[in-house]
C-alpha cells in the first residue's frame, strides 16, 4: 500500500504533532511518527503521552504503552490501538471528534467528549463520557455536530461489537 505524507510528498516517514483540542483549548500536544496518509485516513504511532498512569478501572495507560492512532478527514471519530510495552494488545480507545485537520506538521483533533473502549478480546465494549457530552452544551450550540457525534458513537459501538472489531477500519 502506498502512503502519502501530510505534506503530499508520498513519504510516510517523519514526525507530526498531534494536537487534541477540547472546548476551544489545547488539551494535549505530543509528537507522533507518521506511518501513512492516503489523503483520507492518516495513521500515526506514539508512546503514551501522559505524565502519569491513567487508570480507568477497566484499562490502565502507562509509560511504555504504544498507541497506533487512526484519524480520518471525513469521519467523526479516531480509533487508537493500545499495546503495552511488550507489544501485547490492550484494546482500542476511540474518541468521537470532528473530522481531523492535517497541515503545517500537525494533526488537529477536536474532541467532542464521547468515547468508546473495546478490550482486546472484545468482551468489554463500553460507551464513555456521555455525561460530559450532555454537559458540554454542544447540542444547544451546534445541533448538527451533536447529532453527528452521537451517530459516530453508535457506529463505533456497532463496529466494536462486530466479529472483526476495528479490523476493517485499521487494515
Amino acid at each position: 500500500m502506498s502512503a502519502n505524507s501530510a505534506d503530499g510528498t508520498g513519504q510516510a516517514d517523519g514526525v507530526l504533532d498531534v494536537v487534541l483540542v477540547k472546548g476551544g483549548r489545547t488539551k494535549i500536544r505530543y509528537p507522533a511518527e507518521l506511518l501513512s496518509d492516503d489523503g483520507t485516513r492518516i495513521t500515526v504511532r506514539a508512546p503514551w503521552a501522559g505524565d502519569t498512569v491513567r487508570d480507568f478501572g477497566f484499562v490502565r495507560f502507562e509509560a511504555g504503552d504504544v498507541f497506533t492512532e487512526y484519524f480520518w478527514r471525513d469521519r467523526w471519530y479516531a480509533v487508537k490501538e493500545v499495546r503495552d510495552a511488550g507489544g501485547h494488545l490492550k484494546g482500542w480507545y476511540c474518541d468521537v471528534t470532528r473530522p481531523v485537520v492535517v497541515g503545517g506538521g500537525e494533526v488537529v483533533v477536536e474532541d467532542l467528549d464521547l468515547d468508546l473502549w473495546r478490550s482486546a478480546d472484545g468482551s468489554d465494549v463500553r460507551r464513555l463520557d456521555e455525561d460530559e457530552f450532555a454537559a458540554s452544551g454542544l447540542a444547544e450550540r451546534d445541533p448538527e455536530a451533536a447529532a453527528r457525534a452521537v451517530a459516530a458513537l453508535d457506529e463505533l459501538e456497532e463496529l466494536a461489537r462486530a466479529d472483526g472489531g476495528f479490523g476493517t477500519l485499521t487494515a
